[in-house]
């Protein structure tokens, strides 16, 4: 008996098939069934179910011989089905990868509910997604129940009522006989009994499927009357009810759901034609009065459908879209007036004197307090306290900065102020288009890391990676730079012919790097406890980078699996790139998301060994002399696509995977840990991290802040640094039991008092 039957019906859908079946047969959970009906498709449906039946003894397929529509060709699988739960899947949706796992894990730990309910997200033909706006509702605090009845969280009828964003008990599905009527909203009569049915519901705070949305062909989104169909299938519904009186107190949720489902088709554009629009508000009207609750209180639109005041009903209806339109409107012309507003503000503050003792700060375009920029404006507090400083930040991103750092909320009347006047602008990206580069203003590019990927002017002959990248507007910013600092040789030759510009280099190594080399064992041990890492385990901190050759950007190890491989033994920290999606909601046990976590450097100091593919974060942690392994599975196409500066394969700061069994393999054995990996480290290491010794930011501050070039720090030969120590070395130089109670959080840009 599996674990799962997925049960997948098809019909003129062959252009989508293939990679909704593969979709299920990828999964690396395999403990299941998947029964596909061919719903008498007279497209190649059929045929490229029998393939895959041929190929994978898990796929069986029923043929029928005529075409009977979507619920009871589910049917026609159900009387089929042995698993101890159903899935279904629509013929051109997928499943995420690690779902099915995600799924079974969910159902042990919830001890085997009668329904448990996932999320989806909306895919569009562009490659773009969208997660269900809903997706609140499926959230799961850790000290609520775990299994809970729909009493207890009604609110999980307002989900988009398909069938499936769901796995059902099979037991439960045939003991209460639960079977899909005919029609066209078949999944009606079907999600709301059984979840009015349900004694036990679990939820599951993760994407599971990707639900296409087609262009063209979308069944819901056909003009036609078979939109009456609705009103039959709500018959079901609340005949259901009828038949069960224990259900009678759900009365008043359904009906409020009819309401709005009524209200959805009619008010569509592209679902009900012209004529019958009068009858289905006069169908519509006689299915309110029928199953209305007696006492039930309604709003004005339920008031209106009541009565059959169809003419006030869409005068309502037009009145609610013409005052969302004018909302957004009057919200555009605010804006547009505000921004007018700040720029004659900004143009009057640049005809002020300078104010020699301001520096501005920013990171990642006014994304918090982090990278070169934050490890300078300490070193500036520390270093020149003559000086003030402000970080530009939005609100959300305020929680960053240290306590006594002034923020500026970027467009407000003060960032504007501050651009005007500040003698210091200081930033790893570049400043607003609008700004304009005064007589005795000092910029300083910090860049946010060591380019391996093409970058600048050399993006020309690489369309798939620029895009619509403007260059001339690049070399404009570029303009505006007085100094770029780089923290090696490769990236001063490489910035100063990817910026073309009268730039000065200060080769000085990065600021945010001098935190290895001053953190001590107490620090490391913190920075673990705060992420929640078992003080024994291996921290894998796995960091993809972006690819430009895809959209979506999924995760290109499959975590789940990496997590079961490794064993609880080992704790993945995953850091997504700051482009890519993010990352599911609920991740496999041994999995920990750090992608908004503020401070990479504290995430670095935390992990035992990197797991990376070509982000520069490599040329970062290289500084730690710890361990760090590649994931090259696609190295072909993305240097196709973006280009890179050398073979990273053939000049790793580690081991090499060239495949996920390869890259499991390293882990699982220690080989990430070796003298191999050792002996190329060391190589890396010298070519890229001559400058990091801890004291860069200070070589920074004293150069163009104070003007005492003759007096800056000697760089610390390599084999004399002592970075902070791995955890495991920690660890002995801490053995007692390190405290479960949070530690202050690392400052990792806080000069100390050493440097």
């Amino acid at each position: 008996m599996p674990r799962f039957s997925v049960i997948v019906p098809a019909y003129k859908v062959q252009a989508y098939l293939h990679e909704c079946v593969e979709s299920v047969l990828g999964q690396g959970f395999s403990d299941f069934e998947l029964i596909a009906v061919d719903d008498c498709s007279p497209d190649g449906s059929g045929g490229i179910l029998d393939e895959f039946a041929v190929r994978d003894a898990r796929v069986s397929v029923i043929h029928l011989q005529e075409n009977v529509g979507l619920g009871r060709a589910r049917n026609a699988a159900l009387s089929r089905a042995t698993g101890d739960y159903l899935l279904f899947l629509d013929s051109d949706d997928t499943l995420t990868p690690g779902s099915l796992q995600a799924i079974a894990d969910r159902l042990k730990q919830t001890a085997e509910p009668d329904v448990l309910v996932y999320d989806y997200a909306r895919t569009y033909w562009d490659g773009s997604t969208a997660r269900n706006q809903r997706a609140d509702l499926l959230t799961q605090s850790p000290d609520g129940p775990q299994v809970f009845a729909l009493a207890d969280r009604p609110a999980l009828l307002r989900l988009l009522q398909v069938v499936w964003n769901k796995a059902y008990k099979r037991e439960f599905i045939e003991r209460r006989g639960f079977t899909f009527p005919p029609g066209y909203y078949e999944d009606t009569p079907w999600t709301y009994p059984v979840l009015l049915s349900a004694r036990t519901i679990a939820v599951l705070d993760r994407v599971c499927v990707g639900y296409r949305q087609r262009r063209q062909g979308n069944i819901l989104g056909t003009t036609s009357r078979r939109h009456f169909d609705i009103f039959e299938q709500y018959d079901r519904v609340f005949g259901h009810i009828e038949n069960n009186p224990g259900l009678d107190r759900w009365r008043p949720a359904v009906f409020e759901r009819l309401h709005a489902h009524i209200a959805t088709i009619y008010g569509s554009t592209d679902r009900l034609p012209r004529s019958a629009r009068a009858a289905f508000f006069k169908r519509a009207r006689q299915y309110h009065r029928r199953y209305r609750p007696a006492g039930t209180r309604v709003d004005a639109r339920q008031f209106l459908l009541g009565i059959g005041a169809r003419r006030a009903f869409d005068a309502l209806r037009m009145a609610g879209q013409l005052r969302r339109t004018l909302h957004a409107r009057a919200v555009v012309a605010y804006r547009r007036m505000s921004g007018a507003a700040m720029l004659l503000h900004y143009g009057i503050q640049r005809r002020l004197p300078l104010d020699p003792g301001l520096a501005v700060f920013s990171a990642y375009g006014d994304r918090g307090y982090a990278c070169n920029p934050a490890a300078l404006e300490a070193s500036v507090r520390a270093l020149a306290p003559h000086i003030r400083t402000a970080w530009i930040t939005s609100a959300r991103h305020a929680h960053t900065l240290p306590p006594g750092v002034r923020r500026l909320h970027p467009g407000s009347a003060a960032y504007w102020t501050a651009l005007a006047r500040a003698t210091y602008l200081v930033s790893n990206v570049n400043l607003s288009d609008r700004y304009v580069k005064r007589r005795g203003q000092t910029n300083i590019q910090t860049h946010h890391g060591t380019p391996l990927k093409h970058m600048g002017v050399d993006l020309l002959d690489r369309p798939a990676a620029a895009r619509d990248l403007d260059f001339e507007r690049l070399l404009r910013q570029a303009d505006r730079w007085d100094y770029s600092l780089s923290a090696n040789r490769h990236s001063t030759l490489t910035w100063e012919r990817a910026y073309p510009s009268g730039f000065t280099t200060l080769e000085y190594g990065y600021p945010r790097n001098d935190i290895f080399q001053l953190a001590t064992a107490d620090d490391v041990l913190n920075v673990r406890n705060r992420l929640g890492i078992p003080r024994e385990a291996t921290a894998v901190l796995y960091a993809p980078t972006h690819r430009d050759y895809r959209l979506g950007q999924p995760t290109p190890a499959d975590l789940p699996r990496m997590a079961r491989e490794l064993g609880p033994g080992f704790v993945i920290l995953l850091r997504s790139h700051h482009l890519s999606k993010a990352p599911a909601a609920v991740l496999p046990e041994g999995v920990i998301d750090v992608s908004a976590h503020p401070c990479v450097e504290e995430l670095c100091l935390a992990a035992d060994v990197l797991l990376t593919d070509y982000s520069s974060i490599m040329f970062d942690y290289a500084n730690l002399d710890r361990p760090i392994v590649l994931h090259t599975e696609d190295w072909a196409a993305y240097g196709a696509a973006r280009g890179t500066y050398f073979n990273i394969i053939a000049e790793p700061p580690g081991l090499v995977a060239r495949t996920e069994d390869e890259l499991i393999d390293i882990l699982a054995t220690d080989a990430w840990r070796g003298p191999r990996s050792a002996e190329l480290r060391a190589a890396f290491r010298a070519r890229f991290c001559a400058h990091d010794d801890g004291h860069a930011a200070e070589r920074v501050i004293r150069r163009v802040f104070l003007g005492e070039d003759g007096a800056l720090p000697s760089v610390i030969p390599l084999e004399h640094r002592r970075p902070a120590p791995a955890p495991s070395r920690a660890r002995a130089l801490t053995p007692r039991p390190h405290t479960t109670v949070p530690a202050p959080a690392l400052s990792p840009f806080e000069v100390h008092p050493q440097a």
